[in-house]
């Protein structure tokens, strides 16, 4: 990886935040807001943590399957006191079928989004990445569901503690309905989002800085001078169109995309 910039943490420190929160993770029992806990902690010492925690799940055999882009609504900005997105990493692991279950045994404190997943065809490196690129880049638009969870306690968290935290990663959901993105207008696709059949949220695509597929490229930007890159074959989670939905056991998450088809999934 290459190093952007340096950190306020030293590398001992940063090894040891990763640690923890993978047994956070792993033991279902949270941690307190790194930020509290590390004051002087910068986004570039976040990033070396998510990135030191990636490194310990493929250890243990997980594979890195895509990326995900979060706080790129205004409504999760708000949601979570933020100005700017951020990025983490999609295991294979954390792949959920779609109308499948999540276990709530397998979470510290679950919720919902909706969102526009994309199929890569082809690689896409930055910097330079343009809207145009994505699109040929993109063999499908997927209707999905972000699963996300805090391993920091009551969701306090700030910018760098859910980068630390692998942008709070839990699980996604993609449908089988895979359409092609020709002729599609990513800015204009509306969205149903329900629980129990409730309408619970309707937003249209342009709620992801304006188009999705600028989510993907400014992920494609961000990534090259750590190392990093859009592989063919990977999938992307663009950021949600409304705010998260806990995933209290009993309910059911059902979002219908214009265009694309609807995914669901159930929490026990």
């Amino acid at each position: 990886m290459t190093t952007i910039e340096s950190g306020a943490l030293d590398t001992a420190t940063v090894n040891k935040i990763a640690a923890d929160l993978y047994q956070a993770e792993r033991d279902r029992k949270p941690i307190g807001t790194l930020t509290d806990a590390y004051p002087n902690m910068t986004i570039p010492d976040a990033y070396a943590i998510q990135l030191e925690g990636i490194r310990l799940r493929r250890a243990n055999g997980s594979n890195i399957m895509g990326w995900k882009v979060g706080l790129t609504s205004k409504a999760m900005q708000k949601a979570l006191g933020v100005d700017q997105p951020d990025f983490g990493h999609l295991l294979d692991h954390t792949r959920i079928e779609n109308g499948g279950v999540i276990d709530g045994a397998d979470f510290i404190a679950p919720r919902v989004e909706p969102e526009v997943g994309f199929e890569l065809k082809s690689d896409l490196r930055g910097p330079g990445v343009t809207v145009a690129q994505v699109m040929d880049a993109t063999s499908y638009l997927v209707p999905a569901l972000e699963v996300i969870d805090s391993r920091i306690a009551d969701w306090k968290i700030k910018l760098c503690d859910t980068i630390s935290d692998n942008a709070s990663c839990g699980r996604f959901v993609f449908s089988q309905q895979r359409t092609k993105p020709d002729g599609i207008d990513l800015s204009l696709i509306g969205m149903n989002f329900y629980v129990n059949d409730d309408l619970v949220g309707t937003a249209t695509s342009a709620a992801v800085v304006g188009n999705p597929a600028e989510a993907v490229a400014w992920l494609a930007n961000i990534l090259a001078p750590y190392g990093h890159y859009l592989a063919a074959g990977q999938v992307v989670m663009p950021g949600s169109l409304v705010a998260m939905v806990p995933a209290l056991p009993g309910t059911r998450f059902r979002a219908d995309f214009d265009h694309l088809g609807s995914v669901e999934v159930s929490a026990k």
